[in-house]
């Protein structure tokens, strides 16, 4: 959008980025809400922000009002997303704004739930407030690219990640192929999405912790989701005997009581889901069974089998494929050749980064 069309300038365009790094600071902690940003300016001073509260409530125009009430009268009120209209387990957005006298509205792009989806615009305007949309319009739609994703298809969106060596093997078992750097990245995208999932054969051949171990960001680990058809975990796994700090949930079919007993005990809950005709879980099914539980999006962080089903029914919405610099050859047992042939078929995008990686590669694949 112009700024000779819409009257606004380059300080409105710095302040609405300044709100769309608020919304950034909070993505991957809002549950099933967009994680939004908000600034409130008056005589080019910027007297209040406010970010969606973690796992959604507050919603950033909310916080950013009763952050500074007094002030407020006649300013300029700047969010990433249209404020929502419709009474949900609060008051409306838009509510908020009116009770405040805010004189002027600018919000990044249009939300895309049918409750509130372009009626912000028409419902301020009829109230004699100045609303102005579409303001940095196409980073808004980077930032919630995920939440209308979710929103529309009604499933988390779906980030697979696997680590390689560079002649394209993995180990059979726990043996780190990546160094430290590739690590902390891995970690980081474990603190960025809301939950995360494995199988049962990368449980009992890595024992993995499935959380985030970056200084400052460990209480915000991924739920813990693992296929286990027919239960067959190992009871002194990790995750079995330290469940109670995370969230813990199996998906399994064959019943076994003994097991689920174990599981209970500690805290794990357990889901039985039907299997489809090729005696596999159905994994539509599966993901919106994850959605419902608020995961917005999930992190697939397979072996081979998962990771290849996955990609086979099309449903990485992302990918990042970690390389070493060093070759396994035969030290490596298991290759993933057609997984690294199937990204290229699959998704139109990729970008090499190697920066801090040190030798370390990582492909992204978009």
């Amino acid at each position: 959008m112009s700024s000779k069309k819409s009257n606004l300038n380059s300080k409105d365009h710095q302040y609405m980025d300044l709100a769309i790094n608020l919304a950034k600071d909070r993505t991957g902690l809002t549950g099933l809400n967009p994680s939004v940003g908000c600034l409130i300016v008056k005589n080019d001073e910027i007297i209040s922000t406010g970010q969606t509260g973690l796992n959604g409530r507050p919603h950033a125009e909310y916080n950013a009002i009763t952050n500074n009430k007094r002030k407020i009268y006649g300013s300029t009120l700047y969010v990433t997303l249209e404020p929502c209209t419709h009474h949900g387990l609060t008051p409306p957005c838009t509510s908020q704004i009116l009770k405040s006298k805010i004189k002027k509205v600018i919000y990044a792009i249009d939300d895309i739930d049918n409750r509130t989806s372009k009626k912000a615009y028409s419902l301020l305007k009829s109230k004699k407030i100045i609303v102005k949309k579409n303001l940095l319009k196409n980073k808004a739609s980077k930032l919630y690219k995920k939440y209308f994703y979710h929103k529309k298809n009604e499933l988390p969106y779906v980030i697979g990640k696997i680590a390689c060596s560079k002649d394209e093997f993995i180990y059979s078992n726990k043996k780190t192929i990546t160094n430290k750097h590739s690590k902390n990245v891995s970690h980081l995208l474990r603190y960025q999405n809301q939950g995360i999932l494995i199988s049962s054969r990368t449980l009992n051949s890595d024992n993995p912790k499935l959380n985030c171990r970056i200084n400052g960001l460990n209480n915000y680990s991924p739920t813990r989701f693992i296929l286990d058809k027919n239960l067959n975990f190992k009871t002194n796994s990790y995750l079995i005997k330290n469940s109670k700090k995370i969230k813990t949930i199996f998906f399994y079919n064959k019943i076994n009581k003994q097991k689920l007993e174990i599981l209970k005990k500690n805290r794990i809950s357990s889901i039985r889901l039907k299997l489809n005709s090729k005696n596999q879980f159905d994994l539509i099914k599966l993901l919106n069974t994850i959605y419902k539980f608020g995961i917005s999006s999930l992190l697939v962080e397979g072996g081979k089998i998962l990771t290849e089903n996955f990609l086979k029914n099309k449903l990485f919405n992302e990918f990042y494929l970690f390389q070493s610099s060093e070759n396994l050859n035969k030290k490596g047992k298991i290759r993933i050749s057609n997984i690294i042939k199937k990204l290229l078929i699959t998704f139109n995008n990729k970008k090499n980064i190697d920066t801090y990686l040190d030798k370390n590669q990582l492909i992204y694949y978009y």
